[in-house]
């Protein structure tokens, strides 16, 4: 049993082939263009693949919601969500054109229908979406106020639409300025010592756009 199956052991016989052909088509790409840290390469699975569905894990995102993965590189945590969740919409976008051209590249091989990707900056990108995902970017308090234009109000899904970012290490002062914001720990979901200090960061829309008075 695979990694994939050992924590997602509902997923289809399509999904676990797309996973695997994910784990090949980095490695070949990472040759050409450093997408993924080169230490990192040979554990691709578990600290860029199984790391990015920590928020799967979390949160199962509705039929017919749209997710911007903001500062995606070569794809994390937009090109495996994309995978568990076909039926979303997501849209990948970072600053570095090279990288853009590997999500495109990689979701074109895998047949992923459901991802649209922009070589752009978040200030940029004007579309509104109900979920916004990250992994590591950047702190929150300079974040955020890049992204919080893009997330729609209203909630289609059982949770508020909001922000989900990957992080890891003690973030209490980073995240002092938003005293709603949810930590999730990935060690819950994974049992991997690489998970110990992985985190879920979650901020709802009404964290993001408080109600004045």
């Amino acid at each position: 049993m695979n990694l994939f199956e050992q924590y997602f052991p509902e997923i289809s016989y399509k999904q676990i082939k797309q996973y695997s052909q994910l784990n090949m088509l980095y490695k070949q790409w990472n040759s050409k263009i450093n997408v993924v840290s080169r230490k990192d390469i040979d554990f691709l699975e578990e600290k860029h693949i199984i790391h990015s569905l920590g928020i799967a894990k979390f949160h199962s995102f509705k039929e017919g919601i749209e997710v911007l993965d903001v500062g995606t590189g070569g794809g994390f945590p937009g090109i495996p969500l994309a995978i568990l969740f076909p039926k979303v919409q997501f849209y990948l976008i970072d600053s570095i054109g090279k990288k853009i051209k590997v999500v495109e590249e990689v979701s074109n091989a895998l047949g992923l229908k459901n991802i649209s990707a922009f070589n752009i900056r978040a200030e940029d990108f004007e579309s509104k979406v109900d979920f916004v995902v990250s992994r590591a970017v950047t702190k929150m308090n300079d974040f955020v106020p890049l992204i919080k234009k893009n997330i729609k109000n209203k909630s289609l899904d059982k949770i508020n639409n909001g922000l989900m970012c990957l992080k890891g290490g003690d973030l209490d002062i980073e995240l002092s300025l938003f005293p709603g914001a949810l930590q999730i720990s990935l060690h819950t979901y994974f049992s991997s010592d690489f998970f110990k200090t992985k985190k879920i960061v979650y901020l709802s829309v009404d964290d993001i756009h408080p109600k004045k008075g």
